[in-house]
Parts: C-alpha cells; structure tokens; sequence
C-alpha cells in the first residue's frame, strides 16, 4: 500500500512510517509532498494520507498520528503504548510529560540536518526507534 504525508519529517512522521512498516504493512511505499499535496497525491496514488490536518491518521484530542495509528489498528502491544507516549511528547512539544521525549525531539533534528531527504532520513533514523522499541519492551515489562 502506498501511504502519504507532508515532506521534511520529524518525530512524527518518521514514528508513523516506523511503526506502519514494522507493524501495519510491512509492504508500505511512503510518498513525501508538500502539505497542499497531501491530498490530492492520495486520491491520485490510491495511497492513505497520514499525519496531516483532518485525515483519520492525524492530530486528535492533543494526540499525534502514531497514537491514532495505534488506535486505528488495534494495535496495543504494551512497548509500542510507551512508545505512543514518548512521541506524543516529543511531536506535541509537551517535553515535560515524558523524560525520553526531549531525547527524541533533538534526535529528530540532528537526522533532518544530516538527512534532508526524506526517504534516507527514515532509513537512517528506523534504527533509533528499532532501538527504542527495543530497549522499552526490556525496561517496561
């Protein structure tokens, strides 16, 4: 399936594309476009939009679209909840709510200044949230 959101990623849409290809659909082609594109690249691609302003896997009720990807797949594997929290932390700009957040956050800068394309950057920064996963599903039993 292919899957769309907005180019120059960060927490967020570097978490989604993670976590969709890990634990969604491992198959998953991600398609990067400005923000006015989303849109009309979905309907033209027959491609699921995805962190963007009013698509189902976006922002809700002060969550980012990793949580609503979770929710919409039914996904509840326990290290992928703390997860969900960490990056909502990170991607919301709440810091405060989660200590590994700020981590994430300048983690996030640091691959977009090394990796400005997006499609290298996701493949770069898949082994810190491989890690991340990793490390929470010993740590958080």
């Amino acid at each position: 399936m292919k899957w769309v959101t907005r180019s120059h990623v960060h927490v967020d849409r570097v978490a989604c594309p993670w976590l969709i290809k890990r634990f969604v659909d491992n198959q998953a082609e991600f398609i990067f476009v400005t923000k006015s594109l989303v849109m009309e690249i979905a309907k033209k691609e027959n491609a699921i939009p995805f962190d963007v302003e009013g698509v189902e896997l976006g922002h809700k009720d002060g969550h980012c679209s990793f949580v609503s990807i979770l929710e919409k797949y039914n996904i509840t594997d326990p290290a992928l909840q703390k997860m969900g929290e960490i990056v909502n932390a990170a991607d919301t700009r709440r810091l405060e709510e989660n200590p590994y957040a700020a981590g994430l956050e300048i983690l996030a800068s640091g691959f977009s200044l090394m990796y400005p394309d997006d499609v290298r950057n996701l493949e770069e920064q898949f082994k810190v949230y491989d890690a991340l996963y990793a490390a929470i599903k010993v740590r958080f039993k």
